[in-house]
Parts: C-alpha cells; sequence; structure tokens
C-alpha cells in the first residue's frame, strides 16, 4: 500500500494539471467572447472622409493641324468615402490574453464605400468656356472629365492620411470596448500600414478634336 507521501507528488501534479485546464478553458472562453464582442462592432469602426475636387478639361479644334480655338470646361465635385476593418477576419490567434493584458493584432484598413454623386457636381459658368466656334464640350465629354478626376482621387487615396486617422479613430473604440472586460493593459497592431483599395478600370475614352 502506498504511503502518503509517495502519492503526494502524484496528488499535486494532478491538482496541477486541473487548475492548468480550467485556467485554459477560461481563457479559450473569454477569447471567444472578445472576438464575438469585436465583429459585433464592425459598423462602428467606420471613419468618413470628404474629398474636394476641381474637375477641369479641355478640348482643341485642329482644322489640317492647326489649332483654331480651345473650348474648357471647370466644375467642383465632391468624394464620399468610407474606411473600416473587415472584423470578420480576425482569427483565435490575432487575440493574446495573458491575465489582465490583451493584444489585438487587426486586420488592414480598407476601403469599404467610396461615391462621387453627380448631385454634387457643380459647374462653374464664370471659368468654363464650353462652346467655341466649331468646337464644344458635350455631355459625353464632361463625363470623361468626371471619371478622369475620379481615378485622380482613388488613385490619390494611400498618400491622404486615412490609414492613420482610421488606426487611431479604431484604436480609441476598441480601448473602449475592450475595457469593458476588465483588460489593464490592451495592445493594439495593425497587420499592415497599407490601405485596400479596389481598383476599377477605365476604358480608354480620349477626346478627339
Amino acid at each position: 500500500m502506498e504511503s502518503l507521501k509517495t502519492k503526494l507528488p502524484h496528488l499535486a501534479l494532478l491538482v496541477g494539471s486541473i487548475i492548468l485546464c480550467c485556467i485554459t478553458a477560461c481563457k479559450e472562453e473569454k477569447r471567444g467572447l472578445v472576438i464575438g464582442k469585436i465583429q459585433q462592432a464592425s459598423d462602428l469602426v467606420v471613419t468618413e472622409f470628404v474629398v474636394d475636387k476641381v474637375v477641369f478639361g479641355k478640348k482643341e479644334k485642329n482644322i489640317l493641324f492647326v489649332p483654331v480655338n480651345e473650348a474648357s470646361f471647370l466644375a467642383y465635385s465632391r468624394a464620399k468615402i468610407k474606411t473600416g476593418i473587415n472584423l470578420e477576419r480576425i482569427k483565435e490567434e490575432d487575440i493574446l490574453i495573458d491575465g489582465n493584458k490583451i493584444t489585438l493584432n487587426l486586420p488592414s484598413i480598407e476601403v469599404i464605400n467610396f461615391s462621387y454623386p453627380p448631385e454634387d457636381f457643380i459647374e462653374d459658368s464664370l471659368v468654363s468656356n464650353p462652346k467655341r466656334f466649331l468646337n464644344s464640350i458635350n455631355l459625353e465629354d464632361q463625363e470623361t472629365f468626371f471619371r478622369l478626376a475620379e481615378m485622380d482621387i482613388r488613385d490619390q487615396l494611400p498618400y491622404m492620411g486615412l490609414v492613420e486617422t482610421s488606426q487611431n479613430h479604431t484604436r480609441k473604440l476598441m480601448h473602449r470596448l475592450l475595457k469593458n472586460f476588465d483588460f489593464e493593459e490592451i495592445f493594439i497592431h495593425f497587420k499592415s500600414d497599407s490601405l485596400i483599395v479596389r481598383q476599377i478600370q477605365l476604358s480608354d475614352n480620349t477626346l478627339n478634336p
């Protein structure tokens, strides 16, 4: 019959294993709750921006390769942009919990909505000169100018500071959210500082005099 002294190390190992399993289970349960709460905040981690754009275009009229006149068009436009994070992409390994400390590794900021509404287009009739002798800028020409302006805005999005502003907004929101779980140390990182922008193709529509 084993003595109590012999049994104690085995008992201590068993108790230690049970405690470790409980700690691990609690940590996994807490991680699951955090993931669920974060994914529910998808609509909140949205940052909105407005970009004003001057649209200018011109159309030359040539006769026998000699410039005769030039029609011009100038208008003001506005793009409305929303950035955010696809929180559905967060995995368990992106959340590290160590006692009262939590570290989040969030996906990159991406443009989730880009609108360039025609109702915000305003032509400057004092500067525009769309009708000249044997030369005029028609509606199709104007649409081309606006499409080119839109493409220019899209190309410049990564350099407008959208990522930094959106990351700061997201950090503040996540800090408030995670404080509800009684975390004392909260560290939030992003997997990339690049802005994800879906590219669109613009048909080659040159203006012929």
